[in-house]
């Protein structure tokens, strides 16, 4: 089983940096105003922080939508809120319909709410469709447009400077 995942893993990074180099050269960054907000985190972050009621009432939004990725156990409870390792086929793609359709979403905002490195989150924040991605920095720059130096226990930090640089694109309203 052990075997397994390493190749799994070996493939999906090697997908990753293709999508990756050609997202990079085909980046477009969106002018929009952010109407529309999706989250993804880890299990870990979002059982201490709600994060996504957070985002609500900072931008003045309703309805942000929130994956969090939770290592995957036998017998565990599937949830509409939650992702895991084999939700992604050998090359990156991913097989559960729901978290497809969350990450084939055309987001005005996508933030990456983790700090430390995981291929299958750093994976979904790539595939994702949103117009304009914002994360927490030393994960991996190549995937935001702009990224924040705090850690996620430092919520109302992040979310200060987030809504000082969204003020400054005009990406919010005052």
């Amino acid at each position: 089983m052990l075997n397994f995942i390493r190749y799994k893993r070996y493939f999906l990074k090697k997908q990753f940096r293709k999508v990756l180099l050609e997202k990079e050269n085909n980046r477009v960054v969106s002018q929009k105003e952010i109407k529309t907000v999706a989250i993804l985190t880890t299990d870990e972050i979002s059982n201490w922080v709600n994060i996504k009621e957070e985002v609500e009432k900072l931008l003045n939004i309703r309805n942000a939508k929130i994956y969090s990725f939770r290592p995957h156990k036998k017998n565990q409870e599937v949830s509409y809120k939650h992702f895991s390792e084999i939700d992604f086929s050998w090359n990156g793609n991913i097989s559960q319909p729901n978290f497809k359709n969350f990450i084939d979403e055309p987001f005005d905002l996508l933030i990456g709410y983790f700090s430390k490195k995981n291929w299958y989150l750093e994976n979904a924040v790539l595939r994702s469709n949103a117009t304009f991605k914002v994360g927490i920095s030393k994960v991996n720059q190549r995937l935001y447009d702009i990224e924040i130096a705090e850690v996620p226990i430092k919520t109302d930090m992040f979310l200060s400077e987030l809504k000082k640089y969204l003020k400054i694109l005009k990406k919010i309203k005052n």
